[in-house]
């Protein structure tokens, strides 16, 4: 049986085309997380301030220290320290797009020694709306650096809030597959640029947004897509006859 030209020729492109569709179109497509993010604060470190003073744990808003009069009249200067976590809606993917998990505000207050603590938990909940209803709790630990307010300049009074070597990634699970939660740090560029710490003026308060990633552990399936399964089909039909025709031309 010999193999009419013209449709040796269309088998012959088909199979070409095939193969190259079958190097793009077999990748899983990435998977597309929507949710919502909230956060409470939970039982902080004291460090070794003796008279630590910290209100909050279990909401949004922590405190901490105890105010610092400015004068011998008992006239407090400021309120005590305050951070406050807000979390939002978000969309990502699982291929490591970087999107935002809330927003940190910190007001740096003038209190006393021996009154603060050194670092306190963020108990970050994320609820997944798609590609399910999950909800997921990762515990990050935020350091505080307070200082004692005696430099001469006002960059020297400033107080941090930093990232802490236990920050990093958090895993979960969905349907059998594995992925991580990397908390990145701070962005007050809408995630242009991060960094793993800020710093706050005495008496004043800083907003930055916590950004963060998800990527995906277990490699994905290669599956092969519908119109690529059909044009398997005619590329055996192709090397059947392909094979038929030599056969026929040796004889």
């Amino acid at each position: 049986m010999t193999l009419n030209p013209v449709f040796a020729t269309a088998l012959s492109t088909v199979a070409v085309s095939v193969i190259t569709a079958l190097g793009f179109s077999s990748q899983a497509q990435g998977l597309t997380f929507l949710g919502n993010s909230s956060g409470i604060w939970g039982e902080p470190n004291p460090g070794s301030n003796t008279d630590r003073v910290f209100s909050g744990v279990g909401t949004s808003t922590f405190i901490w220290g105890r105010p610092r009069p400015d004068d011998f009249v008992n006239n407090y200067g400021t309120p005590a320290n305050r951070l406050t976590f807000a979390g939002n809606s978000f969309s990502t993917d699982d291929a490591g797009l970087l999107f935002k998990v809330g927003d940190l505000e910190y007001f740096n207050g003038k209190v006393e020694q021996n009154t603060n603590v050194v670092s306190v938990p963020l108990n970050l909940s994320l609820s997944f709306t798609n590609p399910s209803n999950l909800n997921e709790v990762f515990n990050f630990d935020f350091g505080l650096d307070n200082t004692t307010n005696s430099g001469d300049k006002p960059e020297e009074d400033a107080d941090t809030v930093y990232v802490k070597e236990n920050f990093g990634t958090r895993s979960f699970k969905l349907d059998g597959n594995e992925y991580l939660l990397n908390v990145i740090g701070f962005s007050q560029d809408n995630g242009k640029t991060s960094v793993s710490k800020f710093r706050v003026l005495e008496g004043e308060k800083t907003t930055a947004g916590l950004y963060a990633r998800i990527t995906r552990v277990t490699p994905p399936e290669k599956i092969p897509e519908p119109a690529s399964l059909v044009g398997l089909s005619l590329l055996g039909i192709y090397l059947i006859y392909h094979k038929k025709s030599l056969s026929a031309k040796n004889k």
